[in-house]
């Protein structure tokens, strides 16, 4: 008796356990940054990558919907917000593991040399849940 009731009492903690899935977390990853001398001005290029994000299911056509800004930390210390945002849409007919998120802008001869920080603020529109990321570049003399 005593066996049976241990042996139900262990099935039922691996049964409960095992049987709920845990939310996984929005993660921004692999973020860059480069800054490409194009004359009188810098091309900023920045990138990540998104995972974690909902997907809504509909006839085998998977759909996810993320919004992203991103805000510039100058070499002084000062931030510009909201320098780049995007939207990502996707539909595909199979599950999605990661997505990239770029971000293209310019910067003109105003800025010194020295290093800046691009933060990547992303959120999943269709959990609500975000996620932040950074990179750093360097801007040299011209």
């Amino acid at each position: 008796m005593k066996f049976s009731f241990f042996s139900l009492f262990v099935f039922s903690i691996l049964f409960f356990s095992c049987g709920k899935d845990e939310p996984v977390e929005l993660t921004a990853f692999n973020s860059e940054a480069f800054a490409y001398d194009i004359g009188d001005s810098w091309e900023v290029n920045a990138s990540a990558r998104i995972k974690g994000f909902q997907q809504s299911e509909k006839n085998d056509n998977y759909s996810i919907h993320l919004t992203y800004s991103a805000d510039l930390i100058k070499s002084g210390g000062d931030t510009l917000k909201n320098i780049y945002e995007g939207v990502i849409e996707k539909s595909e007919n199979e599950s999605l593991m990661d997505v990239p998120m770029e971000a293209q802008f310019e910067l003109d001869s105003a800025y010194m040399a020295g290093e800046y920080e691009v933060l990547f603020f992303v959120k999943d529109e269709l959990s609500g849940r975000t996620a932040k990321t950074s990179a750093k570049f360097k801007l040299g003399n011209k």
